[in-house]
């Protein structure tokens, strides 16, 4: 089975490399990008019968740094 884990940073958390994006974007010409957030996608293969709270345990254990990102897990 397929599980899907974004993970974000938190609202309010510098994210300097969606910054050098959006600086990028704009040196591009592309200028009406006036944010960029970077996160990751983390696709894992689990066996049938992985229940989201073993996900979500994962996830606070070592996917997501739940100090300053966010997750959310699509399973």
């Amino acid at each position: 089975m397929k599980v899907q884990v974004t993970v974000m940073l938190k609202d309010g958390v510098l994210d300097p490399q969606g910054e050098a994006v959006r600086h990028a974007l704009g040196a591009l010409g592309f200028d009406g990008v006036s944010g960029v957030r970077q996160g990751k996608l983390i696709e894992l293969d689990v066996a049938d019968g992985t229940t989201e709270d073993q996900v979500r345990e994962m996830c606070e254990k070592l996917l997501a740094n739940t100090v300053i990102e966010s997750y959310r897990i699509d399973m």
